[in-house]
Formats: structure tokens, sequence, C-alpha cells
């Protein structure tokens, strides 16, 4: 099983931290910030002037371009989006911003299950075929880098591509008519880590400044862009892209718009099925209430039902397909717990009780839009490089997998299909995730290979878990209101939410929905409310105890509560 985790503490500059502390920053913020990297306090400025500029994202001045010449000409387009949250979002703002802005145009999203990811040959085919009429011009959202084959299909149906991505691109791109994406080759926009859907928005900018260029608006006229912070904030948390300091720009914009009432139909109906409030709108939201039921769409059904949700003005349609989102959640979660179950089981089986240094998992039975949460939760638990395998269609074994700090995952797959050729059809992806297709008879082959691929890039066959803390709190600073300073800041992927490290007395401890430990527990003079989700074991009567501030609210009384991440013997 895991080797119990180790408690470690992020080193933060004492200077940096009295820099912007001198600048007026709390001082508790100025000591978490200065652990992730900032250096002043340019970059904590979260206001619309601190973004960085479109022109600086290479040919979206150009793609702008032709936009507009397309608007003027009254030529169809149509926007091929992914099958994610992130796709989703970025289809919605297209959609929203072209029509504000004269285009005709629709969407097409890909079904995972017919025609995969991208922009496909197959997708053209269907672009083609549109009920709203033959496309002059694809635009992708969130794919299309890698779609070498499918760009030449629409160009030989005479059809002219705009791509816009942020996935990494391979050997070669595709003969697009312009490609905008700040992972191309020679870009110099600084922010690496833009989502899909932060690309179709920069573009959008570059599109209504084009506009205005040409007389088409005023000066200061056409759509107000930042009215799509929203969706642009709800894509870029669900996709875990790094929040460096433009991400948390636009993410805390858009935050800051739903807590104001200012969102898409389609987010309001969402938060209202998530029984969220969106008054107190934050990043855990977006990326654990709302974006889920997006992404439930196109694991299990139609992400057309997302798009949609997210592009209708009509409140009534809204929810009723927030609705029908939730719905689709609530079996995804159903399904994924069935897939989790069997996996653990598989897993105790095949390791009789010893892990090797991954974790590669199939069923017959399983769903394959499910397969990368089950990756997910089982790199959680066993704290390894984790693969999971449905079957796809007659011959075929989807995988998807998730990764740890210690391990590149496209790597270890890369060096597999040197080692064995042929064994793996297909793979894609990155350090931390990738997908991959097998034959159907050869996941009892792959599983060992993958696992001395492993091993042999690592040097290690077995990995430690690590806790990154914050170190002790202060305790002037362990209360509510404090809690919620912390609360209205973005945390998320690279710019980790607050978490404490400090030893405590438990005072009384007991089980609530069978499954919580309900704690209270002493730090000195000062009492605490507590609660470690999903764990039932009782803890010593001292504990070190690695915890996040959280505020409690029940009957109108606010109080700090701490969410316990971790707890050993002290």
């Amino acid at each position: 099983m895991v080797d119990t985790p180790k408690l470690i503490i992020r080193p933060s500059d004492p200077q940096t931290t009295q820099r912007l502390q001198n600048a007026g920053i709390h001082p508790l913020l100025a000591r978490l910030w200065s652990a992730r990297g900032v250096q002043r306090q340019e970059d904590v400025q979260l206001d619309w002037p601190a973004m960085l500029a479109p022109k600086m994202l290479t040919q979206a001045e150009y793609a702008a371009q032709l936009l507009a010449d397309a608007i003027k000409a009254g030529k169809r387009m149509l926007i091929v989006a992914d099958y994610d949250c992130d796709g989703a979002t970025a289809c919605a703002v297209g959609m929203r911003a072209l029509t504000e802005m004269g285009a005709r145009v629709d969407f097409l999203v890909p079904n995972r299950f017919e025609t995969g990811y991208g922009l496909s040959p197959a997708v053209v085919e269907l672009a083609c075929q549109h009920a709203s009429g033959r496309p002059d011009i694809l635009i992708t959202v969130d794919n299309g880098i890698a779609s070498v084959e499918g760009v030449a299909a629409a160009n030989a149906a005479g059809m002219g591509v705009i791509v816009t991505d942020h996935h990494l691109p391979g050997d070669r791109l595709p003969e697009a008519l312009a490609i905008v994406n700040p992972n191309q080759p020679h870009c110099g926009f600084p922010s690496k880590n833009l989502a899909g859907v932060g690309v179709i928005f920069y573009l959008m900018l570059a599109l209504r400044a084009e506009l205005r260029n040409r007389g088409h608006f005023p000066p200061n006229g056409g759509p107000r862009l930042d009215a799509l912070a929203d969706l642009v904030a709800l894509g870029t948390v669900a996709d875990v892209v790094k929040l460096d300091a433009n991400n948390r720009l636009l993410v805390t914009r858009g935050l800051e718009r739903m807590r104001r009432g200012l969102m898409q139909p389609g987010i309001r109906a969402l938060f209202a099925v998530a029984s969220r409030d969106p008054q107190a709108a934050s990043a855990f939201d977006l990326g654990f209430a709302i974006g889920p039921r997006i992404n439930a769409a196109g694991r299990l059904a139609d992400m057309g039902l997302g798009i949609r949700c997210l592009i209708t003005n009509d409140d009534m349609q809204a929810l009723s397909l927030a609705r029908e989102l939730d719905t689709i959640n609530r079996e995804r979660r159903q399904i994924e717990n069935i897939m989790k179950e069997q996996a653990l089981a598989a897993t105790d089986s095949v390791q009789t009780g010893r892990l090797g240094a991954s974790v590669c998992v199939f069923h017959p039975d399983w769903h394959q839009g499910v397969v990368g949460l089950v990756a997910s939760r089982l790199k959680e638990k066993f704290f390894r490089p984790t693969l999971a395998f449905a079957p796809a269609g007659d011959d075929e074994l989807r995988g998807s997998g998730r990764s740890i700090p210690d391990v590149h995952l496209r790597d270890v797959l890369d060096l597999v299909s040197k080692r064995h050729p042929g064994l793996i059809r297909k793979f894609g992806g990155h350090a931390m995730a990738a997908g991959l297709t097998l034959g159907r008879d050869d996941f009892d082959r792959f599983a060992p290979a993958f696992d001395l691929a492993v091993i042999e890039l690592t040097g290690r066959s077995s990995f430690e878990p690590v806790i990154e803390t914050d170190g002790s709190l202060e305790e002037g600073y362990a209360n509510a209101q404090v809690a919620n300073i912390l609360e209205q800041q973005v945390w998320g992927a690279g710019f980790a939410a607050p978490l404490f490290l400090d030893e405590f007395h438990i005072r009384s401890q007991k089980l609530v929905g069978e499954k919580h430990l309900k704690l209270s527990v002493q730090r000195g003079h000062q009492r605490f409310d507590a609660i470690w989700f999903n764990h039932t074991d009782r803890l010593p009567e001292f504990v070190k105890m690695a915890y996040k501030l959280d505020q409690n609210v029940w009957n109108g009384v606010i109080s700090v509560q701490l969410i316990v991440e971790y707890a050993e013997a002290a």
C-alpha cells in the first residue's frame, strides 16, 4: 500500500514577504504568495488593465482579420468544439461573441465514442452536412493543433480552418489559414498556460479591435466581452491549467461577476442545481460543482447539451438543460463509484498486496467516458502513475492515465512504444495526463511493459507521497475573518490553496454521516471545530495536523472551521 505521506513546508522568502507587506498586502497573504513565487505587487494586479495584450498572441491579429473579412462577406462559420468543459465554454465564448459581432455562426462538437477527439476527417464530413448549411470556415476551439489530416480534409473540401488551441503541437503543424496557440513554435505570449477558452477569448478581443479599426464599431463600441468572463473562469478552472498571474486575473474577474449576479443564464442554473450560492462563488465551486456537470455530458452523452446550456439566453431553457446535466452527472458518479470499487478489487487481486511502480486496470464492462476519473482516484490512493482501460469498439481498448509529479506520463508511453513497436496503436498527452489505444488482447502484455518503462525512466519502483504545507498558522490569524480573506482569493493548479501544519490536542471526536470524522481540537488557548471528510479512523489524543481554514455558516452565525487533509500522531 501507499507509504505514509511526508509533510514538508513550502519555503517563502522573508524579503519578498516584507516587500509585499510594505505594498499594503495582508501579512498572511504576503507570506503565502511569496511561497508561491509571487515577487512583486504587480504579480497580483488582477484588474482588466493588467491583462496580457491580445496582440502578443501569435497570429491572433491575423486570424482576427480573416474573421472580419468573413463577417463582411457573410460567410458561414462553424465552431468545432472539444467535448470537455474547457471546450464547451470555449465554444460558448465563440458563439456568443461572434453572433454579437454579426457573424453567421453555428457549432459542432464531436462525439467521444464515434469520431474521437479533435478535427478528424470524419468530423469534416459531418461539418459538410451540418444542418445550418455547409460552412466556409471552420474554427477549432480547444483542439486542432494535432489535426493535420483533418485540416487537410477541410482544405480539400473547400473549407478554410482557423485553429485555436492550447495543447502542445506535434512534429507537424496543420496547414490552417491561421493558428492561434500560445504553445506553438515561436509564439512569444508570456502565459503558456492559457486554457482553450482563454485562447478564443483573446481572439474575440482581437476581432473586436479589428472591427473597431475598420469602423464597423465606434472606437469603444462593440459587444462587452468582459460579460463572458464567467465562461472564461469556468473553463480555465475546470481544465486544471496552471493558474499563473494572467489566468488568476481571468478567473478573478469571472468570479467577481458571478458574485455580483452577472452571469450567463446557464451558469446561474448550474449553480442552482448544484445547490451552490453564486454570491459566494469560488474556484472550488467551478472545479468541483459546476465543471463536472458540464463534463458529464461529454463523458456519458452529448456535449451539445452542455454547450446549449451555456449559450441560451432563456432562463427556463437554461434550468431545464442544467437539470438534465445534473441527472447525467449523478449517473456519472454512480458509474464511477462502481468502476472504482471494481478497480480496487482488481488491483488487490493482481498485485496480491504488493504494488509495482504503476497501476494498470481494465474491466470489460467499464465505460470509456469515465476511465480518466477512475485513474485519477486510484492515482490519489496509491500515489503511482495509473492507467484505466475500457473496451472501445470490437477490437480496441481505450485507456486514460493520470500521473504524479515524479513521472512524465507521455514520456513513459513514448518509451513503451519504442521498446514494443505496434503495442500502442495511438497515444498523446502530457506530463500529468494522457490517453492511449491498445488492441483488445494486448492489455496483459502492455501492463508489465508500462511498469518497466516507469522504472527505467525514473530509476525507482516506488514513490513517496508528499504533502506540501505552509507551516504553522499564526494564532492571531486563525479566525473567520482571515478564512474569508483566503476564500476571496483564487487558488488552484500551480497556485495551491493554503494548507497549514500545527499540533493539536483532540478534545472530542465522533463520526457523522457514518463516514466523516467530526472533531473538537485545541491549540494553545484556542478551540476549533474540525472535520476530516471521508475518514472514519479515530485519532490519538495529540496530533500533527495539515488543515485548511474554512468559514462555517450555521443559523446565520459565521465561525471558523478546520478542514483536515491529513493527521498523524504528534
